[in-house]
């Protein structure tokens, strides 16, 4: 099996997936930033809120310049979360949808199996489904807009063995495991925070009760909707599911790849089996990541 040449269809939709690429960083990176900072103003709201009520009897300016900027902030909380609202998180996902497909596209062409076997005709089967993944997202052009390919040179891929190495290997050694500790680090770190403002809260409320201070006994109440703040947003990052999707994806990759290389022949057709099992595996692990952002 000799696999097929670099050609100018492969490098002008290797170039394409770039673009998706990076129009789907961006669009993450708007999404996230607005849920963070509708998170922090929620906070801030709370605590400055509870604040002004504490020293209105202290300053004639203070309890009412507090009270004005709680009241600013959690007016501005809702405006910040539109921007990661649905419509803008289904820009994103679907861009990286177009993003996953081509880069599942060219890797496939490079290897040169099932439908790409052909020398003649690869060119133009790419070009062709590369322009049919596009022409679905129509609509999401508009953010491609001034978006430039990143100068980078085809994946080194010239057949079953280097695909191996190239996509297999690399997405599990540099994506899937590291994206499956980096996403437990983040469920813990949550986790940690939950338990801090929990204990943070029963401390203030057994303060609050032993000594019969009013003033600490209103704190009580920010620390519960500090804790359900951040419970709701690691809900919303969804960390844990995406811990377990990033690590089973890894060992079935890691399964493939065993069983590729304790076959004792490589056929053509086990070649092009294999390489169909590793992207049919990313791109379940992609879908079932999508539906799971969308429906939830």
């Amino acid at each position: 099996m000799t696999a097929l040449p670099p050609n100018t269809a492969t490098t002008r939709v290797w170039d394409q997936q770039s673009v998706w690429s990076q129009t789907a960083n961006h669009l993450k990176v708007s999404v996230e930033r607005a849920r963070s900072g509708a998170l922090g103003l929620v906070l801030v709201a709370a605590v400055l809120g509870t604040a002004a009520s504490q020293t209105m009897d202290v300053t004639s300016w203070l309890g009412p310049l507090l009270a004005f900027a709680a009241a600013c902030a959690a007016g501005a909380a809702p405006f910040a979360a539109q921007r990661g609202g649905p419509a803008r998180l289904s820009d994103w996902i679907r861009a990286r949808a177009v993003s996953e497909a081509l880069k599942a596209e060219v890797y496939q062409s490079l290897t040169g199996v099932g439908d790409y076997q052909d020398r003649d005709g690869a060119g133009a089967l790419l070009a062709e489904r590369a322009a049919r993944y596009r022409t679905d997202a129509t609509d999401l052009v508009r953010h491609t807009t001034g978006v430039e390919p990143v100068t980078r040179p085809l994946p080194a891929v010239t057949g079953i063995d280097s695909y191996v190495e190239q996509r297999l290997r690399r997405q599990i050694d540099t994506y899937y495991r590291p994206k499956s500790a980096f996403m437990l680090r983040r469920f813990e770190q949550i986790s940690r925070a939950e338990l801090a403002l929990g204990v943070l809260g029963a401390v203030l409320a057994a303060a609050a009760g032993a000594f019969a201070v009013d003033r600490i006994a209103a704190w009580v109440a920010v620390a519960a909707s500090l804790a359900i703040a951040v419970t709701a947003h690691g809900i919303a990052q969804r960390y844990a599911y995406q811990h377990l999707e990033f690590l089973r994806t890894a060992e079935q990759l890691e399964r493939l790849l065993e069983e590729w290389t304790d076959r004792p022949v490589r056929t053509p057709e086990a070649a092009a089996d294999l390489v169909t099992a590793c992207e049919h595996a990313i791109s379940i692990q992609n879908e079932s990541w999508m539906i799971r952002w969308v429906v939830s």
